[in-house]
């Protein structure tokens, strides 16, 4: 006779105990008992114990097979950025004026590859699941929209639109369509450009360009009152917007420079 000293409170699934303990204590507190029915009973509970933790690692072996495949792909995608702001960090030389058009069009070439590499992104999530993941792709998200917004500056001194950055990203604007440019996203990537503009403000009077850091000021300020009208949460956005009070600042501090000097007469 077999009795298993056994209670549905280890059957039950939302008890925080190891499932290899539960069957453990399963198969060790036997002693003797006459009822098959009560034997019965507690082997179809444990049965179904088994079967729920066996789903429970099916399920966390597909979500870590998920997430590696996602983050396969951000890794390539963050080395193509890379490979992006490599380019156009040579118009920050005295020469790189003059390079302009030249290392836009190299920009815009890799941004294909960045297209084909988010396409590929699309496919290793369910649509619906965009924001499950959201955080793994963010940053290099953001980066991928500075670069693109910056390509745009330099090629037309204009601010780009967010339906544009997702054009050349190769994704949706809008969120129902599947795997699209976040608001917050584009925000971040504008106020990443803004500081990149104001590290070229200073460049182009190295290289002789007296005019450049007046049309950048005027952008800039435009922009800082554009993110005036923004009622921004205490997150990471309103601390990037933040720091944009200090790109100004130092446009305005080169442009003071170039006015008394008498650099700035023809704007």
């Amino acid at each position: 006779m077999l009795t298993f000293t056994f209670t549905s409170t280890y059957i039950n699934r939302d008890v925080p105990h190891s499932k290899h303990d539960c069957i453990l204590l399963i198969c060790i507190s036997a002693s003797v008992c006459t009822s098959n029915e009560v034997f019965s009973c507690i082997m179809m509970g444990c049965k179904d114990f088994i079967a729920h933790c066996v789903g429970e690692d099916v399920y966390c072996i597909n979500k870590t097979s998920l997430l590696q495949d996602i983050r396969k792909v951000v890794q390539t995608l963050e080395q193509t950025g890379r490979e992006i702001l490599t380019v156009l960090q040579s118009v920050h030389q005295p020469s790189g004026f003059k390079e302009i058009p030249s290392k836009c069009a190299r920009a815009r070439e890799l941004f294909c590859t960045v297209r084909t590499q988010l396409g590929e992104l699309k496919t290793k999530f369910p649509v619906e699941q965009y924001y499950r993941f959201h955080e793994h792709w963010r940053f290099v998200l953001q980066r991928l929209a500075f670069l693109a917004a910056f390509v745009v500056y330099l090629e037309t001194e204009t601010l780009v639109v967010r339906v544009e950055v997702a054009q050349i990203l190769g994704i949706e604007v809008v969120r129902e369509k599947g795997f699209h440019l976040d608001v917050e996203d584009y925000l971040a990537g504008v106020l990443i450009m803004a500081s990149e503009l104001s590290r070229l403000a200073v460049n182009s009077v190295t290289a002789g360009d007296y005019t450049r850091p007046l049309r950048i000021s005027n952008f800039i300020n435009e922009l800082d009152s554009g993110f005036r009208l923004l009622n921004l949460k205490n997150d990471p956005l309103r601390k990037r917007y933040d720091g944009l009070k200090y790109d100004v600042k130092k446009i305005e501090e080169v442009v003071y420079d170039l006015s008394i000097r008498g650099l700035a007469k023809d704007q």
